[in-house]
């Protein structure tokens, strides 16, 4: 009598015990739900698989098409990605959109049908020639606009007209000869880099802060971007010994000065 006690059923942990699992029971916990709960879960994972797939074959139609359809418009309009820069580079971007690169290449059956591969063997070329040819004058650095000028007027009036887009991409297939030739963003201008001299972005900072001079001093440097001395000076120092920076004391304070940022090293002298 004792035991049925309903005061002793609530305290007594065995009782307790008995409440849970009757309570569990009632919410259709136990192992034949546990295991149509598990069922259920298989069935949506093979479910989830299959649309998966589907999916994924879709998409491969769809991308066979879109090669399909791009093979003929190559063909159809060869000329006008041959002769025209813009196009071209028009052309490019929608193919790496998915995934084809047909200008990247001298052989198989995009260097065929286009025959551009070859003209950016040529252009690549035609950058290192420029690039070694005025090294003592810029350090090392090039604008790629300006590149692009000079290499335009270097070609004769049959040859295919460049653009900066053009440079740029023949710039990215000299990657092969390691970190001597690379493309750098300093503000609004891109820079072709021709020295194995791995730039951080201390040093393209200091290339963005002379942007407006064309040259900068080391108050200057400390005060504008609060580097310390030594920062400044380790920084312009490095610049200065790969030619990049050329120095002038005439006038009190040093000046690091950039020819590459004033343009104009490409002319012969």
């Amino acid at each position: 009598r004792f035991f049925q006690s309903g005061l002793l059923r609530t305290l007594h942990p065995i009782f307790q015990l008995e409440i849970q699992l009757e309570s569990k029971m009632r919410r259709g916990v136990g192992v034949g739900a546990i295991q149509k709960n598990a069922r259920t879960q298989q069935t949506f994972a093979a479910k989830g698989t299959e649309i998966q797939t589907a999916e994924i074959e879709q998409m491969k139609t769809q991308l066979d098409t879109f090669r399909s359809n791009l093979e003929e418009f190559a063909k159809k309009y060869k000329k006008e990605i041959n002769k025209n820069p813009e196009f071209r580079k028009h052309f490019a971007d929608m193919c790496a959109k998915i995934g084809v690169d047909p200008l990247a290449s001298s052989k198989g059956f995009w260097a065929e049908l286009l025959g551009v591969g070859e003209f950016y063997s040529e252009l690549a070329v035609q950058i290192v020639e420029a690039c070694l040819r005025t090294r003592e004058r810029n350090g090392g650095l090039i604008e790629v606009k300006e590149l692009c000028t000079y290499l335009q007027g270097t070609r004769n009036k049959q040859s295919q007209a460049i653009s900066v887009d053009d440079i740029e991409r023949a710039t990215k297939r000299l990657k092969v000869l390691g970190s001597g030739f690379q493309l750098l963003s300093i503000g609004s201008q891109t820079m072709i880099q021709s020295v194995p001299c791995e730039l951080n972005t201390d040093h393209t900072t200091i290339l963005l802060l002379a942007q407006a001079k064309h040259f900068v001093v080391g108050s200057q440097v400390e005060k504008e971007l609060g580097w310390t001395k030594d920062r400044a000076s380790a920084v312009l120092g490095l610049l200065m010994k790969e030619g990049m920076a050329w120095v002038d004391d005439q006038e009190g304070e040093r000046q690091f000065w950039f020819p590459s940022l004033m343009g104009g090293t490409l002319v012969e002298t």
